[in-house]
């Protein structure tokens, strides 16, 4: 199997990695960059666990080749929290109103909750059940996921509508 060698910026660091043709992102964050924080919960896509933001986008990165993700920024969970540590106000929301549970789900909903902010600073409920509708969660029965979301759009300035 052939070789390629990729250039990409994680969670602000310029990275480079040899992958073969079939290694997803998922694997490459995963296995050789040992970003754990992204989860494999099915490598079908299905879940969301492994949400990441590419290039300004969530995607599930299961489903995205690492060859893809070639000269693409890429921002991991470990990647929000501030220069000096301090979590972002999404971790921060998502404690404060007991969304996190099991936490299995948590840092695919934390980035596909991410990019919608960055997309979209005042968010409805509405927007914020569609952005998350791609992650699945067995604990919490997303409420308390909503109100975090709600909960960090005000916190970082935006309020949701």
């Amino acid at each position: 199997m052939s070789t390629h060698t990729i250039e990409l910026v994680v969670n602000g660091q310029p990275r480079t990695a040899t992958v073969s043709g079939a290694t997803t992102l998922l694997e490459l964050l995963r296995d050789q960059l040992g970003l754990t924080g992204t989860k494999d919960g099915c490598s079908e896509g299905d879940c969301g666990a492994c949400t990441v933001i590419v290039d300004g986008q969530a995607v599930k990165s299961c489903l995205v080749l690492a060859v893809q993700a070639e000269g693409s920024v890429v921002t991991t969970v470990e990647g929000l929290a501030g220069p000096d540590g301090s979590p972002h106000p999404l971790q921060e929301a998502f404690v404060e109103t007991g969304a996190v549970q099991c936490g299995f789900c948590t840092p695919g909903m934390l980035m596909a909750a991410k990019a919608l902010l960055d997309a979209n600073p005042q968010p409805t409920e509405d927007d914020i059940r569609v952005a998350l509708s791609g992650n699945l969660c067995r604990c919490t029965g997303y409420a308390k996921i909503v109100d975090a979301v709600e909960q960090a759009a005000l916190e970082m300035g935006g309020g949701s509508s």
